[in-house]
């Protein structure tokens, strides 16, 4: 069985195994913690609804884990079938950004790509962030000023509390008949540390939006 779990499912799966296993901890009332452990189930379920045999088989094992060693060996199982970010090659993120002359991409040898769901990374003294996706099987970049706030906030992508920026990119979005100074500005808050944001994800929905939303031409 080839790898299928992408970042954010392994963390939204591990985000049920969690609430379940503190059920099964807290919670005396066994019907209670079989209601719980349907809902993580069905939950996990709607995350792949194009799926094999063999992979819902491997899912499904959280229905029988009840002690903490059996929760931790469920996710482990699930260790071998994360999938890498990619496939991406550092000449190719270089590519997405023309313009930036000198930029200097993340060395992705340092990098574990099954826990990678995008690739942030900031030009601290440019004041810019630089994010690669995979969109719909296509690699994109968003390049967009980023404004530290020193404090800390929920951010639009992973929907965490922590220290957060304004993430603003100009949209290629332009109306037909614009001026030739038109421009629109598309920008939100979101984690200045993209490792922990990858590493809370469990829902890519905001993010392809705002993606969308930056690479969106009109007609």
């Amino acid at each position: 069985m080839q790898p299928f779990i992408r970042n954010h499912h392994y963390n939204f799966i591990a985000r049920q195994t969690e609430l379940l296993q503190q059920a099964c901890r807290t919670v005396a009332d066994l019907k209670v913690v079989d209601t719980v452990r349907s809902s993580s189930l069905a939950k996990i379920a709607e995350q792949f609804p194009e799926t094999t045999e063999p992979r819902k088989q491997l899912l499904e094992q959280l229905a029988y884990a009840k002690t903490a060693e059996e929760f931790q060996a469920y996710l482990r199982s699930l260790e071998l079938y994360r999938s890498e970010f990619g496939p991406v090659t550092e000449q190719q993120m270089k590519k997405l950004f023309p313009k930036a002359k000198k930029l200097k991409v993340p060395n992705l040898a340092l990098m574990d790509l099954r826990h990678v769901t995008y690739i942030g990374w900031n030009d601290i003294g440019a004041g810019k962030m630089f994010l690669v996706y995979n969109l719909n099987g296509q690699l994109v970049g968003i390049e967009g000023r980023f404004t530290p706030s020193y404090k800390k906030g929920y951010c639009f992508v992973c929907n965490k509390q922590s220290e957060v920026g304004l993430f603003s990119a100009i949209s290629k979005s332009r109306p037909a008949h614009a001026s030739s100074d038109y421009y629109k500005a598309v920008g939100n808050y979101m984690c200045k540390d993209s490792v922990s944001c990858n590493r809370q994800l469990t829902d890519v929905a905001n993010l392809e939006r705002f993606i969308q939303n930056v690479i969106q031409v009109e007609e």
